[in-house]
């Protein structure tokens, strides 16, 4: 069987997101790629939930280490009974879940659902890690899946010859979107805001891009309104950390500046992704602060003089009334009309 992640970027492929091997985890640096191809190793479950924390992956790359985390659990806890193993492998999902807030239920959803393959593995005598780690690719695969027939409904609405604005880095949805552009052979300019502090729209997004052929440009984060203005921009597209079902999206800060631009210029603002059913309102989100001294520096280097604070959101909150489309894997719908897409049959990317 073909897997979902054919013909997408190196990064993009399951293995080189987060890997498990017999007690280890193997997670790509996305710090640093793609100057370096680094691999962060992994010796315990701690050892994944500090990776995740200190964004040695981003995005939805969590989603496949937090899996691989919870192999690595079973591994660790090998030698135990079957009630200890259940405590164990509770408390390694906890741990591996809560590792960044903003995301945790997602993140959740998937540690959770490790827990009866590994108990169902052990009671058939297999190999409780090895049985997570397929769960894992399993779960990738029908993300995947998913994400691909969200891509369709993307491309439809950017025009051959057009150009797309993109924030920060969507992931597998980046990947997918391109794939899918490229099978329609259509030629479509990107336009990549940097995404400062980690800079994932210049490194990850913009490799991603130009890696699969497209013509990609990169613009620091304050350039997006004389982009939108001068380069006759047609849809301005980001991922989410969080859709809720009040139709707000969550998203890494600066998404909110450009969908403003967006709504004034008259560029449509699509953001992919299905709803979360477990955020019922954007009350129920939490928004990470992370170290401000990152707003103080480029990629290690200090920029800012001494004596001056930081303030670093990680995320910011986009309303429905700048959004034009929710693109899921059954349609695009109105933000404020979201209880529909269940409704239609849709069963959520997580």
């Amino acid at each position: 069987m073909v897997r979902e992640d054919h013909d997408l970027a190196f990064m993009l492929r399951y293995e080189n997101i987060a890997s498990y091997e017999e007690g280890m985890v193997r997670i790509l640096d996305r710090r640093v790629y793609p100057t370096e191809t680094r691999f962060e190793v992994c010796k315990s479950v701690m050892d994944v939930r500090n990776a995740i924390k200190n964004m040695v992956t981003q995005s939805a790359g969590p989603y496949t280490a937090v899996g691989m985390g919870m192999a690595l659990a079973a591994y660790e806890c090998r030698d135990r009974g079957e009630k200890e193993t259940l405590e164990y492998l509770k408390e390694a999902s906890y741990l591996l879940s809560t590792s960044r807030p903003t995301t945790s239920k997602r993140y959740a959803s998937i540690t959770e659902s490790c827990i009866p393959v590994a108990l169902n593995a052990l009671k058939e005598g297999r190999k409780a890690d090895e049985a997570i780690r397929e769960h894992v690719y399993s779960l990738n695969d029908n993300r995947y899946s998913r994400i691909c027939r969200i891509s369709n409904y993307l491309a439809r609405e950017i025009p051959d010859g057009g150009a797309v604005m993109t924030q920060c880095f969507g992931e597998t949805i980046v990947g997918m979107m391109a794939r899918t552009l490229k099978e329609e052979g259509k030629n479509v300019r990107f336009f990549c805001p940097e995404t400062r502090p980690y800079f994932q729209g210049a490194r990850l997004t913009a490799t991603v891009l130009s890696e699969m052929g497209f013509d990609t440009t990169v613009i620091t984060d304050n350039m997006p309104a004389f982009v939108l203005k001068n380069e006759n921009i047609d849809v301005f597209t980001s991922a989410a950390d969080a859709i809720t079902m009040d139709g707000y999206v969550v998203n890494k800060v600066g998404t909110l500046g450009i969908a403003i631009c967006a709504k004034y210029f008259g560029t449509k603002t699509f953001v992919t992704g299905d709803p979360d059913k477990f955020h019922k309102a954007i009350d129920d989100v939490k928004i990470e602060m992370r170290d401000p001294k990152f707003s103080l520096e480029a990629m290690g280097v200090r920029t800012a003089p001494k004596g001056v604070k930081g303030y670093y959101p990680a995320f910011d909150i986009t309303p429905p009334s700048l959004i034009t489309g929710i693109v899921t894997d059954i349609g695009i719908y109105d933000p404020l009309n979201l209880n529909s897409y269940f409704l239609d049959g849709g069963e959520g990317e997580y």
